[in-house]
């Protein structure tokens, strides 16, 4: 049991990093091609700025959840490095409740966003429900809350070969 959850939160993370990655290889395609008609071919589709905005949605609360289970998201170590071992520890148990506190928060009221707003339209794309175009915010947030609870139960998990990219490079001779 103890090896089984980690294992499914590597399925996990290993499918935000994709969902993320693909979100700005998409968005990096987008923006060109609006560019592109609007300038070059002179007329200028509604589409692309919205759905570009919505992928850097996407990117930005799957991407986030992802750095916090590989320990590479933006951290101010200025005054932390400079504590007692013990202090540094507390700072760190600190930021994990800090961070699970705001895990549910995007989960929660994230939630409660998606369903107030899942009867309005966006202009430019009237398909689109406004709730759905939300859903990252909960979805960020439960993924979050994942990988804080699974630090907290099982430590940092920064060092899983999923997490790593340099084994598979030093293995391969590169």
């Amino acid at each position: 049991m103890k090896h089984t959850i980690p294992r499914a939160l590597d399925i996990v993370y290993l499918a935000c990093m994709w969902i993320a990655g693909l979100s700005i290889v998409v968005m990096s395609l987008i923006i060109p091609m609006g560019v592109f008609a609007r300038y070059v071919l002179g007329f200028g589709a509604q589409w692309p700025e919205p759905i570009a905005i919505l992928l850097m949605v996407v990117f930005t609360f799957l991407g986030g959840a992802v750095a916090y289970r590989a320990g590479s998201h933006i951290a101010v170590a200025m005054l932390t490095d400079r504590l007692p071992k013990p202090l540094q520890g507390l700072c760190g148990k600190a930021v994990d409740v800090l961070m699970l506190i705001t895990s549910l928060f995007m989960l929660v009221y994230g939630a409660k966003l998606c369903l107030e707003t899942m009867n309005q339209t966006l202009t430019a794309l009237p398909w689109l429900p406004v709730g759905y175009t939300y859903m990252p915010v909960p979805l960020g947030g439960l993924v979050t809350l994942l990988f804080v609870l699974e630090k907290l139960a099982f430590g940092p998990q920064t060092m899983r070969p999923v997490v790593i990219f340099e084994h598979l490079t030093e293995e391969q001779g590169a």
